[in-house]
């Protein structure tokens, strides 16, 4: 089963409409509540007015932070386990307003229309201040130092002063918002004094202790619920306004009722950061690195200090004695940005992959040699070794399937038609993790002959229930559509938050262990009631020695059940680290008349260890293709400095790539064995797709044009 392309098992539900999300579920009485926003960057709530609201039919209550019911108020009680330093929001707390798009009333009704039409009801007047949203500005007017990232090695300024062949560029990327299909939404079902929360989220245990701290609820007075999940992208690995407000109101109404955001309040709750990034390379005549400088400032919210890991992978991608590492946030008012699919990755290997395009440029050298030139097998940031790498592969792999053997140096040198056509390539990197914290699985062989895993671990999309079926049919050598997976649930095993892609290293480790364990219970019972021999383990279709497992279970009168819990390796992360590996190969064709842009084929191959089910897998480093053409061509949230406001809320006016933006896109896995990496030798695909495409097409655009655009997305009116 392990190893073999298979089916999602979750899939016939999600395309027969039977999956149920977060805004699907029924509840006796419920009520319906809609937010109204704050259209004002910074200040203070002047007046609010709801009488009017209040007195439209069918309308219940309206909370704001005038009236909001018991909850809590320190900062430490809104503390989730992925909250970064700095002060959490706490939602309709006072009148003070921090962003736009935060939420100063929640109007409560019994239909979803009376809600949103007495929404347009309350009237709120501000006492405006001054505020900063663009990055380059809350720059100037708070010009901080840098800080090392990592200790500096050798002495970068020297070795850029004498190096042969050198660069000093800069590159900007723009905020990116997640644009998950769905909208933040909780349902909080009030049931004689306990909430059953079914919620958008990547961690329903997270969310459990964020409303159990911030609302004062004992632990088995909540549950939290996202069996199924629309997409988050790393937005919903902290919990959202929607969540606090739909179980405040719950609390209070002891009623049912329903929070969802319009896709335009989605850009109020989260976004990847955008960045100003300086970098310095230098190299010898045979391409050879001798410094590599790289600073970067990044966006955060005024009252909490986002920070993302954007500038370390240049120390590590690739060998170099001298290097220097500095990063710095600058405060806007706007919301906390949130991780987003290969948070600090696909930012500052953006910037590292074009400019090392660049020095081959500068260096005379085709851009794949220059990459093998600086080959490392150690993390030079952290000083240990890395657990496997074939990167080599990727490169010789993808080359070969693309054609590059027949690229022509130069750029401008190839045109079809009206169309330039430029080649480009980039490496990419990403962490290999395993969860920190204790992860932990049951599998249960029940009396009706059902095999079940169960874990609190969140299936965003990603084949999460797949491939946990897959390592459990394997354990026991039955088919995976024969296993029942239960996650998304508070109440199953612990499991931390969705995100990082450790999820198949960490809970699918703890499933393999936990059936371990229960293929010893299996053999135990059998060898006492079934008369076993010793010295026999097998597990042949379900069965052992010819005994089917169902049988042994039933002739204990019972359930046989295991429970795992997988830890990280703490004496193998101080020698080695784990990361995964790709080389993205991107074809673009320019119409030099009109400066539209094509991106015709992409070849990626992957180094992430085992792979458990090809076939998801492909479809997740597909949607890290996409997700990367997106950041490169189309995507970027357009604030107007003026209010502060993001002035495209919406899929019209912010371009997500469609079906006619995307052409051949060639998914290849390299064989890579790794023993150290995890349990399972699994790397994680979540995120090792998206991170060098969006420099592969920009390297292929210049290749194509002439024109190096350091700035992203790359638009038509940047090459006119």
């Amino acid at each position: 089963m392990i190893g073999a392309p298979q089916n999602r098992i979750d899939g016939p539900l999600k395309v027969g409409g039977r999956a149920p999300y977060a805004a699907d579920y029924a509840a006796k009485d419920l009520l319906y509540g809609v937010v109204v926003a704050s259209p004002i960057a910074n200040g203070r709530i002047r007046h609010i007015e709801t009488s009017t609201a209040l007195a439209f039919p069918r309308v219940v209550d309206v909370f704001t932070h005038e009236n909001r019911p018991s909850a809590a108020t320190r900062p430490v009680r809104y503390k989730d386990m992925s909250a970064p330093s700095g002060t959490p929001f706490r939602p309709l707390l006072d009148g003070r307003i921090l962003f736009a798009g935060q939420p100063v009333a929640l109007v409560v009704a019994e239909t979803y229309e009376a809600a949103r039409d007495a929404a347009d009801l309350v009237r709120v007047s501000y006492d405006e201040a001054a505020f900063v949203t663009a990055l380059a500005r809350a720059m100037d007017d708070d010009p901080q130092e840098y800080e090392d990232a990592y200790e500096p090695r050798g002495d970068s300024e020297a070795a850029l002063a004498a190096a042969q062949v050198k660069i000093d560029v800069e590159y900007r990327t723009m905020p990116l918002y997640h644009n998950a299909i769905e909208l933040f939404a909780s349902t909080a079902v009030w049931d004689d004094g306990r909430l059953t929360v079914y919620d958008k989220t990547q961690g329903p245990q997270n969310v459990h202790l964020y409303l159990r701290l911030s609302l004062g609820l004992r632990v088995k007075a909540i549950r939290v619920v996202n069996a199924y999940v629309g997409g988050a992208f790393g937005s919903g690995l902290r919990p959202s306004h929607t969540t606090f407000l739909a179980a405040l109101a719950a609390k209070h109404l002891r009623r049912s009722v329903r929070v969802v955001l319009t896709r335009a309040q989605m850009y109020g709750v989260s976004y990847r950061p955008d960045a100003i990034q300086h970098v310095k390379l230098g190299c010898d005549r045979e391409g050879r690195l001798v410094a590599v400088e790289h600073r970067s400032v990044a966006a955060t919210s005024t009252y909490e200090d986002h920070d993302e890991n954007i500038v370390g992978w240049s120390g590590l991608a690739y060998a170099c004695p001298n290097a220097t590492l500095k990063s710095r946030r600058a405060q806007v008012s706007r919301p906390t940005p949130a991780d987003m699919r290969a948070p600090g990755a696909a930012t500052g290997e953006f910037a590292l992959e074009c400019a090392m395009d660049e020095l081959a440029v500068a260096a005379q050298m085709d851009p794949v040699a220059i990459r093998l030139a600086n080959w490392t097998d150690r993390d030079q940031n952290e000083d240990r070794g890395i657990t496997s790498k074939a990167q080599r592969e990727c490169y010789a792999v993808a080359a070969a399937r693309f054609g590059w053997s027949r690229r022509n140096a130069n750029a401008r040198s190839t045109r079809e038609g009206r169309e330039l056509v430029g080649w480009g390539m980039a490496g990419g990197v990403w962490d290999a993790l395993v969860a920190p914290t204790p992860t932990r699985a049951r599998v249960t062989w029940g009396t009706d002959g059902i095999l079940e895993v169960a874990a609190a671990a969140s299936d965003i999309g990603t084949g999460t229930y797949t491939i946990l079926a897959q390592i459990a049919a394997d354990a026991f050598d039955i088919d995976a559509q024969d296993v029942r997976v239960r996650l998304g649930d508070s109440t199953l095993p612990m499991n931390p938050v969705e995100g990082g892609s450790w999820m198949a290293a960490s809970t699918g480790a703890a499933v393999a262990k936990a059936c371990d364990k229960l293929k010893r219970m299996l053999v135990a019972q059998a060898r006492a009631r079934h008369g076993l021999a010793r010295g026999t383990t097998a597990f042949n279709r379900g069965r052992i020695a010819g005994i089917a497992i169902g049988d042994i279970v039933a002739s204990g009168g019972k359930e046989l059940s295991a429970l795992a819990t997988n830890l990280p390796d703490v004496v193998g992360g101080r020698k080695y680290v784990g990361y995964s590996h790709s080389a993205v190969f991107a074809e673009v064709r320019v119409d030099e008349e009109l400066g539209i842009i094509r991106v015709t084929r992409v070849v990626t191959a992957i180094a992430a260890g085992r792979i458990i089910n090809p076939k998801t897998a492909r479809s997740q480093i597909v949607g890290g293709v996409v997700m990367g053409i997106g950041y490169a061509l189309h995507e970027e949230g357009l604030i107007d400095h003026r209010f502060g406001k993001v002035m495209n809320a919406n899929l019209a006016d912010y371009h997500v790539p469609a079906h006619a933006d995307i052409y051949d896109i060639d998914v290849v896995f390299v064989d890579e064995q790794d023993d150290k990496v995890s349990p399972l030798g699994v790397k994680g695909v979540g995120e090792i797709g998206v991170v060098a495409v969006a420099p592969a097409i920009a390297n292929a655009i210049f290749h194509a044009t002439g024109r190096r655009v350091r700035d992203l997305p790359i638009t038509l009116d940047k090459l006119l």
